[in-house]
């Protein structure tokens, strides 16, 4: 299915030495880990790799192996600018749209060198690329590059590569909850728990570290701020800039809370509303066969997948962007309340 791919692929990996990794804005634990993993590949093929991020990513993210190694442009401007400049050839691990790479994608825009895409988001621009790989039916990115790891061999798959894997699949699953297409997600992931990788330890580290503040948070969001609709099957949690600050907020500090509503019985769609210094962000989420990256898309400048997808509005208010949302709804009459 992706011979074409994998023929264009061999061949830049014949040439190029130098490449550069890049993420998504806000990365995640598929962003990181398909990075991740990819970077341990190529450098076990003997090439030279930068891996670059848009901003900073969550800190239980941090302890992942390699890591430390990770440029982040917020942080490291210059050694980023340098890494995309020099690179041979630059592959777009987890978004399929340069504008997703936010700072990153002026930087970007102004090579000439090859481009390459990891991806499993609809809707992908596919102008400009050397080759991509992408598939709409997998969990996530590392998946993606699970497979392409195991193309050249079994043998090549490592310890690092496999525990950077298992984080990217069981975060961009909610941790195995959604986002599973077929089989071959768990064949992969038991493949990778073959690698004798420390899943329990993984687990914790992923879902039991929260910091004190980063809990009350979450009480706060649900106790406080959830609005469960009447006439709709739709649970809305906002938190403004004021509200985050209180709590100290550190970046993924809101990861997950927007899952937490899909557990009353009658919600069929989960928003996580969040006030940010230059836009809104929504999270969405739902059950069975509502599409939220349909309406991230048509509305909200956005999308992702049937049961997960984020968006964004530059109308820096938070009640004009609810009664925004709330009005459009009525758009959706299988998301209205079934009595």
């Amino acid at each position: 299915m992706h011979e074409d791919f994998f023929e264009r692929f061999d061949a830049i990996l014949g040439q190029s030495r130098q490449f550069a990794l890049v993420c998504h804005v806000n990365p995640d634990g598929d962003a990181i880990g398909s990075m991740l993993a990819m970077s341990f590949f190529l450098r076990q093929k003997g090439h030279q790799v930068k891996m670059v991020c848009p901003n900073a990513f969550p800190g239980f993210l941090a302890w992942l192996p390699g890591a430390t190694d990770i440029l982040v442009y917020d942080r490291d401007e210059e050694q980023s600018k340098i890494a995309i400049a020099d690179a041979e050839c630059i592959i777009l691990l987890d978004f399929n749209t340069l504008s997703r790479s936010g700072v990153l994608h002026n930087e970007i825009g102004k090579t000439r060198c090859q481009r390459v895409m990891i991806d499993h988001h609809r809707d992908p621009d596919l102008d400009h690329l050397a080759c991509y790989y992408s598939d709409t039916c997998v969990s996530s990115a590392s998946e993606i590059v699970a497979e392409i790891i195991l193309h050249y061999g079994a043998d090549r798959l490592t310890q690092d590569m496999a525990t950077a894997l298992m984080v990217g699949i069981m975060t961009d699953t909610g941790c195995f909850s959604h986002s599973i297409y077929h089989s071959r997600t768990f064949d992969l992931c038991s493949f990778l728990m073959e690698q004798s990788i420390p899943y329990p330890l993984i687990h914790q580290r992923i879902y039991d570290s929260f910091s004190e503040n980063r809990l009350r948070l979450l009480g706060y969001a649900i106790n406080k701020k959830m609005e469960v609709l009447q006439d709709f099957a739709v649970a809305i949690i906002s938190l403004t800039k004021n509200e985050l600050e209180s709590f100290n907020y550190q970046v993924g500090d809101t990861e997950g809370i927007v899952n937490f509503p899909l557990s009353i019985e009658k919600i069929k769609m989960s928003v996580l509303v969040t006030e940010r210094a230059d836009q809104i962000r929504l999270s969405f989420r739902s059950k069975g066969s509502f599409s939220v990256h349909e309406l991230a898309h048509k509305h909200f400048k956005g999308g992702g997948h049937t049961n997960a997808a984020g968006g964004i509005t530059t109308i820096i208010n938070m009640k004009t962007t609810i009664k925004r949302l709330k009005a459009i709804l009525g758009e959706y009459d299988e998301l209205r309340y079934d009595e």
